[in-house]
């Protein structure tokens, strides 16, 4: 009985041994697919071209049906959160089936990250070509020629994690994506390791000039790419204690850099203790920053019942973010 059990032991070892080199070598089978929800248009991908970051692409499509020459938008959820669950919470669902545009839905597992974070401060997945990055990028392309997208309309948004790893994918893709929105997110290249990405988020940083926060942007794109570079709405709270507040200043002043904009904003509006600047063209401005001084680590809307991390703060981020998009 003893040799049994010993025997046993072993070929649980190698059979674990086993998966764990396959997904090492990015031969690991998908994991089993999400249930479809009753009363949505959601469906998983599985053959989305090279997955070298082992995630998973759902895709929700307008109830309406998707025309041709439609937007594309990727929405990344945050830390710990349900990929579709999220983009229904934040109103892109919404939006989806008012304007005819379908989401991508890139989903994170805790295999690749214990807490379901996309890994933006790792450059093996921020890199263009590797990882995530490129994993998002293969949804993408996957995406416009099923749906017979706009390639010149993709957008990418997402809160957190998210949210920095929305800003990493313009900057390693400008020629994929329009513009982008990070709520709560970090600036490009302020984190290189996971002990350096929870000391920035505690503590905005490094403390550095705005040409080599624009650097770090052009460090990481095409060599060759000359512009234009993608436009960014910027979403903070005051009350954040998970991600330095500070961050989305550093964010947007990498941002301004990158244009080559001044610190004073084109135009600078408040709605109560809301407040709104914009950078660039008045029509079109290249930079804008939502601060909400009550907000904590969260996602704003304002309206519905809210979720976790999803709170109402008297602002519909999602309204804005698409006005801002121009859709």
């Amino acid at each position: 009985m003893k040799w049994s059990r010993n025997l046993n032991t072993l070929r649980r070892g190698v059979r674990l041994a086993t998966r764990i080199a396959r997904a090492e070598l990015g031969l690991s089978p998908p994991p089993p697919a999400q249930p479809r929800r009753a009363g949505t248009s959601v469906q998983e991908i599985a053959a989305f071209g090279r997955n070298p970051g082992r995630l998973r692409m759902l895709v929700h499509l307008p109830k309406a049906g998707v025309s041709p020459g439609q937007p594309l938008i990727v929405v990344l959820h945050g830390c710990g959160q349900e990929a579709l669950g999220f983009a229904a919470a934040a109103g892109w669902t919404a939006l989806s089936d008012r304007l005819g545009v379908p989401l991508v839905l890139p989903v994170q597992s805790d295999f690749n990250h214990q807490h379901r974070c996309f890994r933006w401060f790792q450059p093996a997945h921020t890199a263009r070509g590797q990882g995530e990055a490129e994993s998002i990028a293969e949804m993408v392309t996957t995406a416009l020629a099923r749906f017979g997208g706009d390639p010149r309309r993709v957008f990418v948004v997402g809160l957190s994690a998210g949210g920095a790893m929305a800003a990493a994918l313009l900057a390693a893709y400008p020629d994929l994506f329009a513009a982008g929105a990070a709520v709560a997110g970090l600036p490009v290249g302020a984190a290189h390791s996971p002990m350096q990405a929870l000391a920035r988020m505690a503590h905005a940083g490094p403390d550095q000039a705005p040409a080599a926060w624009a650097e770090a942007v052009r460090a990481v794109a095409p060599p060759t790419h000359a512009g234009p570079w993608p436009r960014l709405s910027i979403w903070q709270g005051g009350a954040d204690t998970v991600v330095d507040p500070a961050n989305a200043d550093l964010l947007a002043l990498q941002w301004r850099a990158l244009f080559g904009l001044p610190d004073t904003p084109t135009t600078d509006v408040s709605r109560g203790p809301i407040r709104c600047r914009r950078w660039g063209p008045a029509a079109t401005p290249s930079v804008e920053l939502w601060t909400i001084p009550s907000l904590a680590h969260g996602y704003p809307i304002a309206q519905g019942r809210g979720a976790p991390f999803v709170p109402l703060a008297g602002v519909a981020a999602t309204t804005e973010i698409a006005a801002f998009w121009g859709l």
